[in-house]
């Protein structure tokens, strides 16, 4: 390796708690001119409230980033493991407030 791709090496560290994940089944996107915020949220079976656990703020660059990131993701899952299930693609899929069946 020359000298050049050894200055182009970023060195990710990753803590054991951050690599331990937050559960997330809910995310709320919200955007201004200058920022997207992506807010992960979990939300539980009888409980009538629910706390964000995680938000990230990304430059727009950076979200149109991350978009094309998702989008290759979920291509190369579907293409080993089948096509995901949603409803209807013109659809915003509900909030999932019911679990198990509960009325």
């Amino acid at each position: 390796m020359d000298n050049q791709q050894k200055d182009n090496q970023l060195n990710i560290e990753l803590s054991a708690d951050v690599a331990e994940g937050i559960y997330s089944n809910l995310a709320i996107i919200s955007h201004s001119s200058s920022e997207f915020v992506l807010d992960f949220v979990r939300i539980m079976p009888g409980t009538p409230k629910a706390n964000v656990k995680s938000r990230i703020i990304l430059t727009p660059e950076h979200a149109k980033r991350l978009f094309f990131a998702l989008q290759d993701n979920i291509a190369k899952y579907e293409q080993q493991f089948g096509k995901i299930k949603t409803p209807d693609k013109n659809m915003t899929p509900p909030i999932p407030m019911r679990f198990g069946g509960e009325a």
